[in-house]
């Protein structure tokens, strides 16, 4: 039975807008805009139904299946594994519910290798057998991170895989295909470009990113230059210029060719068929479509000798888009792609100075994207007009243009194609150092905290009123509606409230604390050596979200990984005032950090922080080493003890009875059966228990019965696997709570998509 996500009205609904859209649309051309509208929305929603649908049943969660496939993307091999993309064959062999499907699939080494496995040898375009572990699309749910589950709806991705070592993987096909001569391509730049820039070489002529690390990110966020790396529109409608100058003066030395192809028509041939050659050598990203698509509009209507303007094409090219791909609204280069074009054409006169255009050109992106940037991103850059300048011409005009022509001769004759790609590396690596002097400067990048729902349409009215034709009133004035985007308004706890904040960090604990003035941080999230990292990847997002600039202070409960592992990354990033943690235990990126011992007091804004374990003799014994720590606010307490067991809760029982009482508690050890005793419960009374665990983990965190033992003393039992990020307000209306995924609630939702799909299998 199919699944209909959340917020999506029934298939009979969505049909029935499809079909009334596209007849309002033929029948009367005064309302031809709400009919297209409704055709819009109906065909969207059935997209996304299709898309929701084919994702992985619940029923084979965490099965183990040997399935074949067709490798998609370039393998991304990193130190320990190595990521890519897997379309599974149509043939009966492959389950009737996966035929066809795409795959994210992850191969790791065995946890005893020393050097990287058979992994390496997996190349694009290739077919391979492998047995894989199945799970549905699900992603961690916090403010300014990643949204997985988004991210898997708009690439059409129904499953994530792992694959497993036995039977080992087999390749059954040779490679092929396109993505296979772009891998091939992209080792012949690094063999041939000794330069540590052949990363950036590989970017800009194949769209290919996997080279660059953390730190060129960095940099280009800092400078506003990614959409320069992913391959702009600009490049390709510069390709196709090129293409179709080419061809014109081909036409013009061989003017016999006009009997067979009138040289208008071959221009326009011409142009397309070079941005289209660009456009697959890139991968097809969203900004090279949308370019080939506008310059396939402007061929068009040549052949069809019918006049047609930029504003026309681009949106020709959108209504073309949103009927391939209509979920492509879901990914950001949708929306900057287009609202890119569209704004100036909008502000930018028919026929000005090339120098005026490109300088206003500058302006009007910079204004006109500001608003979506900060919604998408959370940040915006500071000097990336500036860098703008230099790096659209320099890279635009010469190294981009060096990289192709590299690209082009190595396609055609092997090794030729060296002395062009080594002087493209040696052009950009005249520019990178500026960029990088730049993008390490602190004013460079600015992080803005999460906004409300109005705070884009008001930012995009100023941007809009901002960039009218000089003369009109009012123009400073409109400024103050970029506040609600910039300056958002923060609930921020009174004199004597407090804020708890569990974040969703999967298999880990990360809980924020918050008063009227400071803020604590217990705890950074899982990190596993060079793999993922909670907080870089989750927590510092998260804060940042928050509108936390700095921390007072950092409790590393204990030393392991999922609890003390993202902490180097927060360290760097927001570094705290200080940093508490067990006595015995040392981390190098804390450097010298104090100790949290039993006894110890604090008041921050009429709020009382104590720590009741461990005493300051208690040798460090890992988990039941952990800093526990109780904070009271004029209206409720909260506790949150590590992973202490049984053990030290019968200590606390014995030795600070009255002090365990709290409202909300972090449920020690993520809900396991060595901690969370009957007298441990019974004596904290909570109304609320939070569990920090992730989904599906492999120790079956939160057990049952320790579940249903919170809730038979009173309280509510929620757990960040269920309901993303855990915000509670204890303040003078009582506690409150607020739950991630059901507050932003999506309609591509994996925790609500199980839970309506186990009420349909009980109600069967």
């Amino acid at each position: 039975m199919a699944i209909l996500a959340p917020g999506l009205p029934p298939a009979s609904l969505r049909w029935l807008a499809l079909l009334a859209g596209m007849l309002l649309w033929l029948a009367t051309p005064r309302w031809r805009w709400l009919g297209a509208v409704l055709a819009g929305l109906g065909w969207t929603c059935l997209q996304a139904g299709w898309s929701l649908e084919q994702q992985l049943p619940v029923a084979r969660e965490a099965q183990e299946l040997t399935l074949t496939g067709v490798v998609t993307t370039l393998p991304q091999h990193e130190i320990r594994r190595t990521r890519f993309q897997l379309r599974l064959d149509t043939h009966v062999d492959i389950p009737a519910d996966l035929r066809g499907r795409l795959l994210q699939v992850s191969w790791y080494d065995p946890f005893a290798a020393t050097e990287p496995g058979p992994r390496m040898q997996l190349r694009a375009g290739e077919r391979w057998q492998m047995n894989l572990r199945l799970r549905a699309p699900r992603g961690l749910v916090n403010p300014g991170g990643f949204d997985a589950e988004r991210y898997a709806l708009a690439q059409g991705i129904a499953a994530s895989g792992i694959v497993r070592q036995s039977p080992p993987p087999l390749r059954v096909g040779a490679a092929g295909g396109l993505a296979a001569w772009r891998e091939r391509m992209a080792a012949r730049i690094v063999a041939q470009v000794p330069a540590a820039s052949s990363r950036y070489v590989q970017a800009l002529a194949l769209g290919d990113t996997r080279g660059l690390g953390e730190a060129d990110w960095q940099v280009l966020r800092a400078t506003g230059l990614t959409h320069l790396i992913a391959i702009s529109g600009f490049h390709v409608g510069m390709v196709a210029l090129c293409a179709a100058w080419l061809v014109a003066g081909l036409w013009r030395l061989l003017p016999w060719c006009g009997r067979y192809c009138p040289r208008p028509l071959a221009v326009a041939i011409g142009a397309l068929c070079g941005a289209g050659a660009y456009a697959a050598v890139a991968g097809f990203g969203l900004p090279t479509v949308r370019t080939v698509l506008m310059v396939a509009v402007v061929m068009l209507a040549r052949l069809g000798r019918r006049p047609v303007d930029v504003a026309g094409a681009l949106a020709l090219a959108a209504l073309v888009v949103l009927w391939l791909a209509p979920l492509s609204v879901l990914t950001a280069g949708f929306w900057l792609s287009f609202a890119g074009v569209a704004w100036l054409l909008w502000c930018l006169p028919e026929r000005v100075h090339w120098l005026r255009g490109f300088l206003s050109a500058q302006r009007v992106a910079t204004l006109g994207l500001l608003p979506l940037t900060v919604m998408l991103f959370g940040q915006a850059s500071a000097i990336g007009p500036l860098a703008n300048l230099v790096a659209i011409p320099w890279w635009s005009l010469l190294v981009v243009p060096l990289a192709l022509v590299g690209t082009g001769l190595e396609a055609a004759v092997a090794g030729a194609g060296g002395m062009a790609w080594r002087a493209s590396a040696w052009c950009f690596d005249l520019s990178w150092p500026l960029f990088q002097m730049l993008g390490d400067a602190h004013y460079s990048l600015w992080w803005l905290p999460e906004s409300r729902w109005f705070a884009l349409p008001l930012a995009l009215l100023a941007a809009a009123w901002a960039l009218l034709p000089a003369g009109v009133p009012g123009k400073g004035m409109a400024l103050l509606l970029w506040l609600p985007l910039c300056l958002p308004w923060r609930d921020r706890p009174g004199s004597g409230e407090f804020e708890l904040v569990a974040l969703d960090v999967g298999q880990g604990l990360a809980v924020l604390l918050r008063t009227q003035h400071h803020a604590l941080l217990f705890d950074a999230g899982p990190a596993v050596a060079d793999g993922f990292d909670a907080g870089e990847r989750v927590v510092v997002p998260a804060l940042r979200a928050l509108g936390v600039r700095r921390l007072d202070r950092l409790v590393v409960s204990h030393g392991d990984h999922d609890h003390a592992g993202g902490s180097a990354a927060v360290i760097n990033v927001l570094p705290p005032a200080s940093v508490l943690m067990p006595p015995g235990l040392t981390l190098a990126a804390a450097g010298a950090a104090a100790t949290c011992e039993a006894g110890q007091v604090w008041q921050w804004d009429g709020v009382r922080f104590e720590f009741l374990h461990p005493p300051p003799d208690f040798p460090y014994l890992g988990n039941e080493s952990s800093c526990v720590l109780r904070v009271q606010g004029r209206y409720g307490a909260a506790l949150l003890s590590g992973d202490i067991g049984e053990v030290i809760e019968q200590r606390l029982l014995k030795q600070v009875p009255a002090k365990l009482s709290a409202d909300v508690v972090v449920v020690a050890h993520h809900g396991s059966g060595g901690s969370s005793s009957a007298g441990f419960v019974r004596a904290a009374g909570a109304r609320l228990a939070l569990i920090s665990n992730g989904h599906g983990n492999r120790f079956g965190h939160p057990r049952g019965d320790v579940v249903a033992r919170w809730q038979r003393s009173g309280a509510e039992v929620l757990a960040t696997a269920d309901s993303g990020m855990l915000q509670v307000w204890l303040h003078e209306e009582g506690v409150q709570l607020r739950e991630r995924r059901i507050w932003r609630s999506r309609l591509w939702d994996a925790a609500e998509r199980a839970r309506s799909a186990a009420i349909l299998s009980d109600i069967e």
